[in-house]
């Protein structure tokens, strides 16, 4: 992968949307013991943009993730896909969605099936994506160039399983499906946080490229303020199941209005400057 590319973010206030929601809730449990877990949310995602949804472990960020897929149904309000409302009311439906919103998901060790090797997995997205009749050869090339896509050599990844391979390679691996599954909209919920930090700044890398290379709007889950600055066109602050800040990366990172978004910004170390330990317990074992 070359180097770190400079952020540059990019308006797209005036292009098509591809997914919204309108009061977007879930509520788990009865009575005394509900959780609102996601609290009347909106958001209006476009084609070709890089959102960014950030909030700490338990700010429904995870929750919202699972319905915007069609893994959890709304209990409250409207999300609406290309521009109609979504219909995941039958499992027929739900796997015509998919094709349009696929996921990449932080822990790359649980996302393959054990007994499937890379050729199966590969394989099986080019399936999905109606090239079942294609000659074998044209399939052994689409699968090259996907794995080239991510730095990998296909030619050294066949016959392996992707228990084979570094966490790393898994993510990239994860990434060469999406390429050749092309979906109008990728979820990555946490991808790098279960990697090293050269891996991490090369997963990012490629995403964008992913997203220049066919336009997908990229919905990008994290609990790190700082890659959401590094990476998006447009940031989500979510505490406590709500929206409490939105808009271009810039405008909510360099010029934050939600005191939930300055903390998190506080809490990000910067080498220049003394560590604020003053909430951390170092009595604590």
């Amino acid at each position: 992968m070359s180097e770190t590319k400079t952020r540059q973010s990019k308006d797209f206030t005036n292009a098509p949307m591809c997914l919204s929601g309108r009061g977007v809730t879930k509520v788990f449990g009865l009575g005394d013991k509900k959780t609102v877990a996601v609290d009347h949310v909106d958001f209006d995602f476009h084609v070709g943009e890089f959102v960014s949804i950030v909030g700490e472990s338990g700010s429904g960020k995870t929750t919202l993730s699972k319905m915007l897929l069609g893994l959890l149904n709304a209990t409250e309000g409207e999300i609406q896909f290309m521009g109609k409302p979504r219909d995941i009311s039958s499992g027929a439906k739900k796997r015509e969605y998919w094709k349009g919103i696929q996921a990449i998901f932080q822990d790359p060790f649980s996302s393959y099936n054990v007994f499937h090797k890379i050729d199966s997995v590969l394989l099986d997205c080019i399936n999905m994506r109606g090239g079942k009749n294609l000659p074998k050869e044209k399939k052994i090339e689409m699968m090259t160039e996907a794995c080239s896509f991510v730095n990998l050599k296909f030619a050294e990844l066949t016959n392996k399983y992707p228990f084979e391979l570094s966490g790393g390679q898994m993510q990239r691996l994860m990434i060469a499906r999406i390429f050749l599954l092309k979906p109008k909209i990728l979820l990555a919920d946490e991808p790098t946080s279960m990697v090293d930090a050269c891996s991490r700044a090369t997963i990012l890398d490629m995403l964008l490229d992913l997203r220049d290379e066919t336009g997908m709007t990229i919905i990008f889950i994290t609990h790190d303020i700082g890659l959401a600055y590094y990476i998006s066109d447009t940031v989500y602050i979510m505490e406590h199941g709500k929206f409490v800040e939105f808009g271009k990366a810039d405008e909510v990172i360099i010029n934050p209005k939600a005191a939930y978004t300055k903390r998190l910004i506080s809490d990000v170390p910067k080498i220049h400057e003394a560590w604020d330990l003053s909430t951390v317990d170092l009595k604590a074992e």
